[in-house]
C-alpha cells in the first residue's frame, strides 16, 4: 500500500508538471510526455500480445509511437487538415505492418520460429499473423494514445470555428482527458465499496459492480458540472465555455459519455490481461503495475474527446 500511495503521487505530481509547461511555456513539453507514454505502452503491449498468441516484432512497437509523433508533428506544424493527419496516422497503421509482412516472408529466421513455437502453420501464415500483431499493438494502444497530441494542439489546428473559444479550448479538453477517467475510477470504486451488488463482468474485472460503474459515471459528471461552473466563473474560461458555444447541456452530454467509455477502455485492458493470464502489464510503477494499467482509461477516451469535440465546433 505504501508503494501504491507513494507512486501515485509521484504520477500526480508528474503530470501537473507537464500541465504546467504546458500553460505556461509550450505545448511541445507535453508532446514529449504523451511520446514517453506510448513508447512504454508500446513495449507492454507487445508482450501482451505474444503471451495471447499475437506474435509481433518487439521492435516496430516501440518505435511505431515515435513514427506517429513525427507525423503528428509535421501535421500541426504544417497546419494540415485534422482529417488529413488522422488518415496520414492509419495509412502509417498499414504500411508498417505491411513492411513487417514482407519483412517475415524473405527473412530466414522464421521458419526456425514457427519450429521452436511448435506452430504448423506456413511461412506466409505466420508472416501475416506477425504482422496482425503488429497492426493490432499499432492502433491499440499507439494510435489512439498519440491522437492525445492533437487535443493538446486542438487550438492550432486548422479547424473552421476554433477561434471562436479565445485559444483555450485545448487546455478545457486535456485537461478533461484525464478528470474524466480520475473521477469515473475514484468514485467507482468507492461507490461500489459502499454499495456492493451484482458484478459487472466477474470474468474480466471480479472486483467491479455494477452499482460502482453507475456510481463513477454520475459522480463523475456531477463533478465535472462543478468543474465546468468554477471554471465559467473566470473571464478566461467564461469565454470559452458560453461565448465559445459549450453550453453546460452539451458538456455534460460529453462527460457522461466518456465516463462510459472511460470504463470501457478499463473492461478492455483487463480482458487482454485475462487472456494473457497476467495480473497487471508491467512492473513500471511499483503498487500500480504498469503503465497500460493506469492509461488505460485514457486510451479510449482520448480519442472519443477528439471526435466528440471536433463535432462541436465544426
Amino acid at each position: 500500500m505504501k508503494k501504491r500511495i507513494l507512486t501515485s503521487i509521484g504520477i500526480v505530481i508528474t503530470l501537473a508538471l507537464f500541465f504546467v509547461l504546458k500553460v505556461c511555456v509550450s505545448d511541445y513539453f507535453f508532446d514529449a510526455f504523451i511520446l514517453l507514454l506510448g513508447i512504454g505502452a508500446g513495449f507492454e503491449i507487445s508482450k501482451i500480445l505474444t503471451r495471447i498468441g499475437l506474435f509481433n516484432h518487439f521492435i516496430p512497437s516501440l518505435l511505431f509511437p515515435i513514427m506517429l509523433f513525427v507525423s503528428n508533428f509535421l501535421g500541426i506544424y504544417f497546419i494540415l487538415p485534422i482529417w488529413l493527419i488522422v488518415v496520414i496516422d492509419v495509412a502509417l497503421c498499414l504500411f508498417a505492418s505491411l513492411l513487417i509482412f514482407l519483412f517475415n516472408l524473405v527473412d530466414k529466421r522464421v521458419k526456425n520460429e514457427i519450429r521452436v513455437r511448435n506452430l504448423s502453420c506456413s511461412k506466409s501464415k505466420f508472416a501475416l499473423k506477425k504482422s496482425f500483431g503488429n497492426l493490432i499493438g499499432f492502433i491499440y494502444p499507439s494510435l489512439f494514445l498519440m491522437s492525445m497530441m492533437l487535443l493538446n494542439h486542438f487550438d492550432d489546428l486548422a479547424i473552421e470555428g476554433i477561434a471562436d473559444y479565445n485559444g483555450i479550448l485545448s487546455i478545457v479538453i486535456l485537461m478533461f482527458a484525464f478528470l474524466i477517467p480520475i473521477f469515473t475510477d475514484t468514485f467507482a470504486m468507492l461507490t461500489g465499496m459502499l454499495i456492493g451488488g451484482k458484478k459487472l463482468c466477474p470474468k474480466l474485472s471480479p472486483k467491479k459492480t455494477i452499482s460502482g460503474a453507475v456510481g463513477g459515471t454520475l459522480f463523475c459528471t456531477l463533478l465535472s458540472a462543478c468543474v465546468y461552473f468554477i471554471l465559467n466563473s473566470t473571464n478566461l474560461f467564461y469565454n470559452a465555455f458560453l461565448n465559445g458555444g459549450l453550453p453546460i447541456w452539451a458538456f455534460l452530454i460529453i462527460v457522461f459519455i466518456g465516463s462510459i467509455v472511460a470504463q470501457a477502455g478499463d473492461l478492455f485492458e483487463s480482458f487482454l490481461k485475462r487472456k494473457a493470464e497476467v495480473k497487471d502489464s508491467g512492473k513500471l510503477l511499483p503498487g500500480h503495475g504498469g503503465i497500460l494499467d493506469r492509461i488505460d482509461s485514457y486510451i479510449f477516451v482520448t480519442p472519443y474527446l477528439l471526435i466528440a469535440f471536433l463535432l462541436m465546433v465544426l
